[in-house]
């Protein structure tokens, strides 16, 4: 009898551990480092959609006129692209401040947005040809990043940071 009253003793430690651990996951520096940079990035993004769109000079003076060119072609659904990856990413970075777990799925529409873009861009029209090889290390950056913050949101979750 004796023993079966210790075992219980130990079994409810270990439980009662385990529900503390569980109630305390809250997420270190880093998770907050990366959130406010996620949210800086994704807002220059806003910024420089909403300067293309209404084709102010600041945007005309970063860019030759074939360049412009270029930019003033573009289709649609390339514009609609860029659009939805922007404010998927401004907004899943806003969710990640906020600690929500649909921040991965924002920053997963964000990059499907993201690669639809790059494809119109370096595939479609070869962009690379007006703006040179120099022209491939803003994009390749922007894909990167985009991947990086699909991963880490997800692994956020894993850790329980996120609700």
């Amino acid at each position: 009898m004796q023993i079966l009253n210790f075992s219980f003793i130990l079994k409810a430690q270990i439980i009662t551990k385990t529900k503390t651990m569980t109630i305390t996951h809250k997420p270190n520096l880093i998770y907050w480092i990366i959130a406010v940079i996620a949210l800086i990035w994704n807002a220059m993004g806003v910024n420089q959609y909403l300067q293309q769109q209404y084709n102010t000079e600041a945007f005309k003076s970063q860019y030759t006129p074939e360049q412009l060119e270029l930019v003033y072609s573009m289709p649609s659904w390339a514009i609609t692209a860029f659009a939805i990856a922007v404010f998927a990413g401004l907004l899943g970075a806003l969710a990640l401040l906020l600690r929500k777990k649909v921040a991965s799925l924002l920053f997963s529409i964000s990059l499907i947005a993201v690669l639809i873009q790059m494809i119109y861009n370096f595939v479609i029209i070869n962009s690379l040809e007006t703006y040179g090889p120099g022209g491939a290390i803003m994009p390749i950056m922007i894909i990167l990043i985009a991947i990086f913050l699909v991963i880490y949101s997800k692994s956020t979750i894993k850790k329980g940071w996120l609700k």
